[in-house]
């Protein structure tokens, strides 16, 4: 896939783009006005078309003769580029509430629920000293107490969840990481940001760990799915509650 630089004017323009498309505000099969659209984000066109070309190489627009520049139907959009997935639940997110509404997030908790428990199977049986130093230093830094720490809790937990799919010596397992990632990044700020503290983390991910630290296959994968099942309870707490209380009152 197309990278870009997603600062400076460049960067911008493609977030901007891409958010509009994805929250609907420029339909499928819509097709851009090139020249009002220079002119409304205030850059060349030279600018433009370069970064439609990061936009065109994750499926998203097309040009053709006589029709110009188009939007592509979502079934050609690419998915799990963990661009495109991180501007879904950005351009979805309007608010905590609408946030935890998102149907993507069913997918990712759909997509975990059978790719994590397979990879800490071979996690178990793979896994190396470098391996467990990892997921201990992902471990120690989810336990710290700092401030901001919604934002390191949600770093933690995405090098835990990346470590055990390294651990499992899976390139294809491990590239997994990029669709996972993004969603779980979304995830864990409505969670962690949500004014409703979760369920400490820390003792579901020690279990997981001390399982694939044994070379117990079976206890790493139960371990797992009770780790994913405490993630979706915490995540419908958002859900299904109204506004967060008062601090005396949670």
């Amino acid at each position: 896939m197309a990278g870009y630089a997603r600062r400076g004017v460049h960067g911008q323009t493609v977030e901007t783009i891409a958010h509009r498309v994805l929250s609907g505000r420029i339909g499928e099969g819509a097709t851009l006005d090139l020249g009002a659209l220079q002119d409304e984000l205030g850059v060349s066109l030279t600018a433009l078309r370069e970064s439609l070309k990061v936009l065109a190489a994750k499926g998203m627009v097309d040009a053709r003769q006589k029709r110009g520049t188009f939007i592509r139907p979502r079934a050609d959009w690419h998915l799990l580029d963990a661009d495109v997935l991180r501007w879904q639940f950005e351009s979805l997110d309007g608010g905590v509430a609408a946030g935890a509404g998102n149907p993507l997030l069913g997918d990712l908790d759909e997509v975990r629920g059978i790719v994590e428990p397979a990879a800490v199977r071979l996690a178990a049986c793979r896994r190396t000293r470098d391996d467990l130093d990892a997921l201990d230093a992902a471990l120690a830094a989810m336990g710290e107490e700092v401030e901001g720490g919604a934002a390191r809790a949600v770093e933690a937990d995405l090098a835990f969840h990346g470590a055990l799919l390294r651990a499992s010596h899976n390139e294809l397992l491990e590239r997994m990481d990029l669709v996972i990632a993004a969603g779980l990044a979304h995830r864990d700020r409505l969670v962690h940001g949500s004014g409703r503290h979760p369920k400490d983390p820390v003792p579901s991910h020690r279990a997981v760990l001390d399982a694939v630290r044994a070379g117990d296959a079976d206890a790493a994968e139960v371990a797992m799915r009770t780790l994913l099942e405490q993630a979706a309870r915490d995540l419908d707490r958002i859900t299904s509650s109204g506004p967060p209380s008062s601090p005396a009152g949670d």
